[in-house]
């Protein structure tokens, strides 16, 4: 970490202002973000949102058309050994498919000053020993980003910074790559990794950058992006409208009918459900806490014109209730929660 001239602490990965116009498209528009040290961060947006276009500008092979892009303080460029202070991996179209993954490496390390033994070490370190001497043509789309994580760890880099590294990886590969890379952070470095969902590397990072159509759309910690989320009550019932009346009636009006005919609810508890079936004569089914799906609340910040088709209030679907022989939990509905 270095300190700026105000003395004040600099992140590893500093993002300020930046623009890129390609002639009349903004791909990213005044964009500004940390990514700390000791951290993994994910940069997140779907397909177009700006996001490889922001790393190959912190990368030095775009220029920004405003802002700045730095590590450590500078532009990569500037920096005395780049390939040792950051590693990175934006595609795996530098895999050579006649070379074995060996070759591949004792070249990029020759290219950056390293010995060739550093070759082994990073086989090793990716888990590649049985496959180093076959040719990457013969790799799976796995084991190529695997060889790529390698090649980035030639330097053994302060910084990685990774576009969809988790692309290709089956579950036990990307449970590697987690523990690989929260390792690496651990010690006090830095990950950058890109991704189109959340889902998909939500497990392995702890700060979280979100990206809509160039521009930022949140940052923060990801815990702090789980609070965010609200948690609601899911109920089945045997009249969902005349349960969202009885609701309102009591001030609970944050109800909504979902398409399968549940109501969500926000705003209370399940202890409140109790009076208000035994009130409405309205039998409940069933009734859980939903704390939330994060990847619904990362499409809904990254495509403004998502949204759920309102449902009107109605009569309950035909033949709607429990599945036959079904018996509700005790203490539900006007005869005890029994049909």
């Amino acid at each position: 970490m270095t300190r700026t001239a105000s003395g004040r602490a600099s992140a590893p990965i500093e993002i300020r202002g930046l623009t890129k116009t390609f002639k009349t498209v903004r791909a990213v528009n005044d964009l500004s973000f940390d990514a700390p040290a000791g951290s993994v961060t994910g940069f997140l947006g779907r397909t177009g949102a700006g996001k490889t276009t922001t790393l190959r500008m912190l990368l030095g092979l775009v220029s920004p058309t405003e802002g700045s892009a730095t590590v450590n303080g500078l532009p990569l460029s500037r920096l005395p050994s780049p390939a040792r202070t950051v590693g990175a991996v934006l595609d795996t179209g530098g895999i050579h498919p006649a070379r074995t993954a060996r070759a591949h490496l004792e070249i990029y390390a020759a290219a950056i000053g390293m010995p060739a033994t550093r070759a082994a070490q990073v086989v090793a370190l990716v888990g590649l020993e049985s496959s180093a001497d076959r040719k990457t043509a013969l790799f799976s789309l796995g084991m190529k980003q695997r060889l790529a994580l390698a090649t980035a760890m030639l330097g053994d880099p302060e910084i990685l910074v990774l576009d969809e590294p988790v692309r290709g990886l089956d579950r036990e590969g990307i449970a590697w790559l987690r523990q690989f890379l929260q390792t690496f952070a651990a010690s006090g470095r830095t990950v950058l990794i890109s991704s189109e969902t959340l889902s998909a590397v939500e497990a392995m990072i702890d700060h979280v950058v979100v990206v809509n159509t160039g521009s930022l759309a949140y940052e923060g910690s990801i815990d702090s992006l789980r609070a965010s989320r609200r948690s609601r009550l899911v109920v089945a019932c045997s009249n969902p409208p005349l349960f969202a009346t009885a609701l309102a009636a009591r001030g609970i009006t944050d109800v909504q009918i979902m398409q399968d005919g549940r109501l969500a609810i926000s705003g209370t508890d399940s202890s409140a459900m109790v009076p208000v079936s035994a009130a409405s004569g309205v039998t409940i089914f069933d009734v859980f806490t939903d704390h939330g799906d994060l990847e619904q609340l990362f499409i809904s910040m990254t495509t403004p014109q998502f949204a759920v088709a309102p449902v009107r209030y109605g009569p309950p679907p035909v033949q709607y209730g429990p599945p036959s022989g079904y018996f509700g939990p005790t203490g539900y509905g006007p005869s005890g929660g029994q049909r």
